[in-house]
């Protein structure tokens, strides 16, 4: 069954977002999927498989942005025609409508997310929208966004965590900004893994910390939230994106299995 707003709003509900920050090939996407897809069901999360078609916002030139916007929403059609859900992200007004007509949640990457003419393009499209917050943008600020959406007359808005800057090359996780941002009225998700990169932190690229993964989802979902991003790679050394802050494939049946408790015991409280 499709993702719902609905799903994000149950507090008995985590809903996980995870995939492969970019598309690597049809074929990799389609395997990522099969098995998050699979870990997820037994685990007892609904499940949104996430990954870019264009990553415009590299560090380098050189950096691998994906297949491009015709190619990308071609894979992540088909792969919606199987069954899953999706999440992805547009860049552009212009990539909005084309986008919407293949995934279920449109997704405005945190460097973009005061950017009105695109945060009301989404909201026109009558999907959920995920609003990443900014880096550079206080929890208690981030509402005039999904306002913004709003406006369209679309309240299926998510808000998502991901950080803040904390000098350079570095970002840290306010807890309390998770509470601020829930009582904005918005189901808040926990971006665990782009929490832990280090934004160009290798030079040309993008560093980052996995070891600690889990403890911030961990401290994230004690607090409350509706949801978990993850962004996973069978071979993270490999990956042609983010790869030093992703969560192996191998790791996420017990990192699942360890939050599930968290939120099961949050809520029996």
């Amino acid at each position: 069954m499709s993702i719902r707003f609905e799903d994000f709003a149950d507090p008995a509900s985590l809903v996980l977002m995870a995939g492969p920050c970019v598309i690597e090939s049809e074929e990799h996407v389609n395997t990522m999927a099969d098995a998050i897809s699979a870990i997820a069901a037994a685990e007892g999360f609904p499940y949104v498989f996430k990954a870019s078609f264009d990553k415009a916002n590299r560090t380098s030139i050189k950096g691998y942005r994906g297949p491009g916007h015709a190619e990308g929403l071609r894979i992540l059609g088909n792969l919606r025609k199987r069954g899953f859900s999706i999440v992805t992200d547009v860049h552009e007004t212009s990539q909005v409508a084309a986008a919407a007509a293949v995934v279920d949640l449109i997704q405005i990457p945190a460097f973009l997310c005061r950017q009105t003419d695109l945060l009301l393009e989404a909201g026109r499209s009558g999907r959920i929208v995920n609003i990443k917050k900014g880096q550079f943008v206080a929890p208690h600020d981030i509402h005039h966004a999904a306002e913004k959406v709003a406006s369209t007359g679309n309240s299926k808005v998510v808000l998502t965590e991901r950080g803040s800057s904390f000098g350079y090359n570095n970002l840290v996780v306010d807890m309390r900004g998770l509470r601020v941002m829930a009582e904005a009225g918005w189901p808040v998700v926990f971006d665990a893994t782009h929490s832990v990169q280090l934004p160009s932190g290798g030079g040309g690229a993008s560093a980052g910390q996995p070891q600690f993964i889990e403890p911030l989802a961990s401290a994230a979902v004690a607090v409350g939230i509706s949801g978990i991003f993850v962004e996973v790679h069978d071979n993270p050394a490999q990956a042609l994106s983010d790869g030093p802050n992703a969560l192996r494939l191998d790791l996420l049946p017990a990192f699942l299995r360890r939050i599930r408790r968290i939120h099961e015991a949050s809520h029996s409280v």
